[in-house]
């Protein structure tokens, strides 16, 4: 955090070995609550796995200003529908949401996220001053309506058995050839819903020439003919990334697509055996990944005070180590000068055990894309389900 925000802030003992930063007197416009207040949060890009022990010790190291945290999970396409209920209700469930491109794209285009830049810059860190250089990217994305929370370069890039695919894909059209020759035998997850998927559709543009990579409208006219004709040898597409995953691992499938996150972290659960590989394409393009803090609007101002406060926690360096996890968003941190050496012992020995030196090697070489706007994002969504999923079926 800069100088000039830490005036207003101090820093608490922390919970968990964390340096939990609390408020100590009002926000500019803003009063703190009289009583702590419960705070519900709502992920929909898995990205508790990441957060969940930096926003325990805030709400530990904080009895006054919280009293209970409360967490669930949906489907990203869930969300906007629910939250705008909720809204037009005046009546909220949901205090805070962690998101992926998916449902931030989609709540910016209803207008269901509080411009938080827009209205509360001064009582937020100086995000410009703070982040890397991915984190930055991926907080152009948010129109002001959320904050970057986590960082990852994704991919795609396929993975596979090496004992089951003895000459792996390189290009977009050896994939297709693969495909043809081993129906049924790859897959990936329906990209509304799927951060792997997503990223598959996004860097097809990329990989295979097309005029536009950001307009699905006019400029994708190579992938969407390239994806249909994938399609004819995929049996379906999952509503999520997780079970592509685990079919890897049974034996179900032999490649499937994935990203730096999902590759590391589901062999260092077991759902993926240790042995699995990746293969990168050539000319390759990183379609870079973002998981974001949005608060619907209608919160109550002291809640709200209570809100960015957490927010401006989560960006600090202590919090943001605890991102590492077990690999699941690798690398992972939004903010600059996080080493993995100040993540716990835990998130050190996994990337150590199943990390792969050719991460770090890529993130230097090959170019950071960002992904599609909000609008667009949402209308590639439209098409893939009417062009592709639909010929499957869920």
């Amino acid at each position: 955090m800069t100088d000039s925000h830490l005036t207003r802030r101090a820093v608490l003992g922390g919970a968990a070995g964390l340096g939990v930063v609390g408020s100590t007197s009002a926000f500019a416009a803003l009063t703190m609550p009289k009583a702590p207040v419960a705070i519900n949060i709502v992920d929909v890009a898995g990205n508790l796995a990441l957060t969940k022990p930096a926003f325990e010790a805030y709400r530990v190291a904080n009895p006054k200003l919280v009293s209970s945290i409360s967490y669930s999970q949906a489907p990203a396409p869930e969300l906007p529908g629910k939250l705008k209920a909720e809204e037009d209700a005046k009546h909220l469930d949901i205090d805070l949401v962690l998101t992926g491109t998916d449902a931030l794209a989609a709540g910016i285009q209803q207008g269901l996220y509080v411009d938080l830049l827009g209205t509360y810059a001064a009582d937020l860190p100086k995000l410009d001053a703070i982040y890397n250089q991915g984190g930055a990217k991926m907080q152009t994305l948010a129109k002001g309506q959320g904050v970057c929370v986590a960082y990852c370069p994704s991919g795609p890039f396929l993975e596979y058995m090496p004992d089951a695919v003895k000459t792996p894909p390189t290009t977009p059209a050896e994939l297709l050839a693969y495909a043809k020759a081993n129906p049924k035998r790859f897959i990936y997850g329906n990209p509304a819903n799927s951060g792997p998927g997503r990223t598959f559709l996004m860097g097809l543009p990329y990989l295979l020439g097309d005029t536009d990579p950001r307009d699905p409208v006019k400029g994708w006219d190579k992938t969407w003919a390239y994806l249909a004709e994938l399609g004819k040898y995929i049996e379906y597409y999952p509503a999520g990334t997780g079970p592509t995953m685990k079919e890897l691992g049974e034996g179900t499938r032999d490649m499937i697509v994935t990203t730096t996150g999902w590759d590391l972290n589901p062999r260092a659960l077991g759902v993926v055996p240790k042995r699995a590989q990746i293969s990168v394409f050539k000319n390759f393009h990183w379609v870079i990944d973002g998981h974001y803090m949005c608060v619907p609007k209608g919160i109550a101002a002291d809640k709200m005070a209570v809100l960015l406060d957490l927010m401006s926690y989560m960006l600090t360096k202590p919090a943001q180590a605890v991102i590492y996890d077990l690999g699941y968003f690798y690398p992972g941190p939004a903010v600059k000068d996080v080493p993995i050496s100040m993540a716990p012992a835990a998130s050190q020995k996994a990337v150590a055990d199943y990390g792969r030196p050719e991460y770090d090697k890529m993130i230097a070489q090959y170019p950071l894309e960002l992904p599609l706007d909000a609008q667009p994002m949402v209308t590639a969504f439209a098409m893939w389900d009417k062009r592709i999923g639909a010929q499957k079926g869920k």
